[in-house]
Formats: C-alpha cells, structure tokens, sequence
C-alpha cells in the first residue's frame, strides 16, 4: 500500500499577496459567458424560482375598513370575497365603458365614459356616491 502524501500547512500570503489574485478571480467571474447561448448552463444548474406577485385589493380593502371602523377585523375568506367583488364591479365597469367609447366612436376612454358607466351599472344611490367620490378624486388629481 502506498503512503499517504502528508498535506503541509498553507503558507500565509500577506494583503497586498491576497489582492491581485483576488481581483484577478473577480474579473474571470465577471467575464464567463455561456458558450452555447446559455441553454446548457440554464439547465445544469436549478435556479430558484422566485414568487409570482398576484395583484390585489386586500390592502385598499384593509385600509378602509380600518377607516370605517377602526376596531373590526375580517377573516381571510371574506378579504377573498370583497377581492373578488371589486374585481367583479371592476370588470363590469371597464366592459360598460368600453362600449360606450365605441359606441361613440372614440378611441379612449375618458373620465366621461366612466362616469356613465358608473350611473348604468350601479344602483340608485350607490351610483350618486360613487360618481361624488369619483369626481372629488380626479378634482385632486389634477389639481397636482
């Protein structure tokens, strides 16, 4: 059986002995590419997936509520179904505007076809609120 090989000791390289090399390593690193186009090394190598960021009103929601009454909670069910609402009325709206925009022949929709679009879909009194709200925030919008 052959002997082993002893390992001996590192010697100890001084900061200025540490630097270039150091800075040499950095500069290779930097400069790898791919030699096939990144196909081979995008496989070979399991990045981590980041999260998919899913848009919603829970935060407006929240903050209303706590606006409405400071003191009440709301489970995560009903935060799904109040999401789920404003993005049904969102869609309601957007649809009933744009209809209108084409029905007159525009291409863009405005404050006005929202506006209309309010009055159509939403009941009664809910409409009136909606449309003072709505024209008191484009009045702030503009106004800076």
């Amino acid at each position: 059986m052959a002997p082993k090989a002893e390992k001996k000791p590192a010697e100890k390289k001084s900061a200025a002995e540490k630097a270039p090399a150091a800075a040499a390593e950095k500069s290779k690193a930097g400069k790898k590419l791919p030699k096939d186009g990144g196909a081979a090394a995008a496989g070979d190598k399991k990045k981590k997936r980041s999260k998919k960021s899913i848009e919603t009103y829970k935060i407006y929601i929240f903050k209303v509520l706590k606006q409405v009454h400071p003191d009440v909670g709301i489970s995560s069910k009903a935060m799904g179904i109040m999401n789920s609402f404003i993005n049904d009325i969102f869609e309601k709206l957007a649809q009933e505007s744009s209809r209108l925009a084409r029905y007159n022949k525009k291409p863009t929709i405005t404050s006005r076809e929202i506006q209309t679009a309010v009055r159509l879909v939403l009941p009664g009194e809910l409409a009136k609120h909606a449309v003072s709200e709505g024209t008191k925030a484009v009045t702030k919008f503009t106004s800076s």
